[in-house]
């Protein structure tokens, strides 16, 4: 096998399929090189050696040569690593720039009808999942958070707090300026981020600690699974749904009781 495996490695970690590592790296030993030379240097079926080749070429790996037949050359693997990291803004400002296009456009007016139409259809329980690790957990309770219409309560901890500052005070600042009453149940009010988030919100102070739980208009929920001071971020475990009865019911009533201790 050309390379070690820790080449093989950090060429995964950039984003290169098993077939495009073995194929880049095996061009790099050669220089320049047909398909058919390389898929044989790296033992990777020659039918698929043309696609992958084109792949790299589009990454910014290699260039191809108007030769017959066709060869390809190597970029040395710093000037490569710039020109896909070039690319690869280029094409992430180009796909941002079409769905800022698509937000605008009709075509987004159809989609959400679609979407209320089909939404009012399904039960309770199929609007409901677990999410696993914080980066996803935050993206859904940004999402809720921001379509927030009449109120947010939340129930948390010390870490809870911390991260609702750092990473949703623009959110909660959007869904209060629209209308929306935010009240914050935690063990501590007056921390750092319970000051700010009390530009926002109604504070008090939770007697002793019960996880992470919110509910957004007596509609949607979430619940966290596991504790945070325990497990990694990437091992964060939260159930949500969207249930009236779960969020408007049980955790209203749970979170006003609360409140009015």
């Amino acid at each position: 096998m050309l390379g070690t495996q820790e080449i093989l490695d950090a060429l995964k970690n950039i984003g290169l399929n098993l077939y495009e590592r073995k194929i880049y790296v095996a061009l790099i030993a050669k220089g320049v090189a047909t398909a058919g030379e390389v898929s044989e240097i790296a033992k990777v079926p020659r039918s698929r050696s043309y696609d992958v080749l084109e792949s790299l070429a589009d990454k910014g790996f290699v260039v191809s040569q108007s030769s017959k037949p066709i060869k390809y050359v190597a970029l040395a693997p710093q000037d490569a690593l710039e020109r896909a990291k070039d690319n690869m803004q280029k094409r992430h400002t180009d796909t941002l720039d079409r769905m800022d296009k698509m937000s605008k456009s009709p075509v987004m007016t159809e989609l959400e009808a679609i979407y209320s139409q089909g939404f009012s259809m399904i039960q309770p329980a199929d609007v409901a999942g677990t999410l696993k690790g914080s980066f996803s957990i935050n993206q859904q309770m940004k999402s809720l958070f921001k379509n927030a219409k009449s109120h947010i309560n939340v129930i948390t901890n010390d870490e809870g707090l911390a991260e609702l500052h750092a990473k949703h005070m623009n959110s909660l600042k959007s869904a209060k300026k629209k209308g929306a009453k935010i009240k914050i149940l935690a063990p501590s009010t007056d921390s750092k981020s319970a000051k700010a988030l009390s530009v926002v919100a109604e504070m008090k102070n939770l007697a002793r600690p019960m996880g992470r739980l919110f509910s957004v208009d007596g509609e949607h929920f979430m619940i966290s699974l596991t504790d945070s001071k325990e497990v990694h971020h990437t091992q964060d475990v939260a159930f949500w749904g969207g249930s009236s009865h779960v969020s408007g019911g049980i955790l209203s009533h749970m979170f006003e009781n609360l409140w009015g201790q």
